[in-house]
């Protein structure tokens, strides 16, 4: 089981969330034309793209497992939020 302590320490999932909301930027041209959700590994800058939360997770959970990573719709980049993968 991912450690709850990010969940926990609210300056540390504020840092986290900018991380990956740092990533997203960096990476949105090539999401350019693509839809579902993006799964992001903050500190690898790695990601995955499934059609569904749980497909993106899927993908993040074979490299990462119960990893925390950053959840993103990619259409709609408010729609977003840090999650340890199942």
């Amino acid at each position: 089981m991912a450690d709850t302590a990010l969940y926990k320490d609210k300056e540390a999932r504020q840092a986290f969330i900018a991380k990956g909301q740092e990533v997203f930027e960096k990476i949105k041209g090539e999401l350019e034309g693509q839809e579902g959700i993006v799964a992001i590994e903050p500190e690898s800058g790695e990601y995955f793209v499934g059609q569904t939360l749980g497909a993106a997770n899927d993908a993040a959970f074979a490299r990462y497992p119960d990893a925390w990573v950053y959840f993103v719709r990619i259409n709609d980049p408010e729609a977003a939020m840090p999650l340890a993968t199942w």
